[in-house]
């Protein structure tokens, strides 16, 4: 079954069919990581209530948790204003990452950038 029409309509898309979505932990609101969904993943994500991506590097649907047993369970999608970017927020099992972090944003590391709200 395809996305629903409506719902494709408001997308912006890459040259590639992907639209950036953000993930967060609905319980602290932390940015938990960013992946990238075509039009098959976003349906299953929301006709299912479990997070699926596309895998750019495998050019495949990937089910979050289907290898680690590190499941999303979502509980909302949001679209924003310019329609190339969602927000999913979720219930997470288990560390985010696959390096094992709680977050994506932990593995990587912050870039200390100057505090411009320090002024």
């Amino acid at each position: 079954m395809p996305l629903d029409a409506a719902i494709a309509e408001r997308l912006k898309r890459t040259d590639d069919g992907l639209v950036c979505a953000v993930v967060q932990e609905r319980s602290t609101r932390d940015v938990l990581m960013v992946a990238w969904m075509n039009d098959d993943a976003l349906h299953e994500t929301l006709t299912t209530g479990r997070a699926v991506y596309w895998s750019r590097s495998r050019g495949e649907l990937w089910r979050k948790g289907d290898t680690s047993g590190h499941i999303q369970l979502v509980h909302r999608v949001e679209i924003d204003c310019d329609g190339d970017a969602l927000l999913v927020t979720v219930t997470q099992e288990g560390p985010a990452c696959h390096t094992g972090a709680t977050r994506c944003f932990d593995a990587g590391g912050d870039l200390l950038a100057v505090d411009g709200g320090s002024a």
